[in-house]
């Protein structure tokens, strides 16, 4: 009897037990990876938003102070 248990055990519970971590463990990474693209997403959207800021300053720079490049590049 105990060795039937044990025959059980290595060829039914155990290769359960690996499946399930494996499958846990994918789950996971794909959360992650998911995370990371909207995190890239956001990023993305403020730096697009930003670059459009900093252009309607230069404009207004450019519109008051024609020659703020000249003196703040060398």
């Amino acid at each position: 009897m105990e060795d039937l248990l044990a025959i059980i055990c290595l060829f039914v519970i155990l290769p359960g037990m690996v499946l399930w971590f494996i499958d846990r463990r994918s789950r996971r990474k794909n959360q992650q990876s998911e995370t990371a693209q909207v995190d890239n997403a956001d990023l993305l959207r403020i730096a697009e938003r930003m670059e459009q800021r900093i252009e309607a300053l230069e404009k207004i720079l450019d519109a008051e102070a024609p020659n703020w490049r000249n003196r703040h590049h060398g």
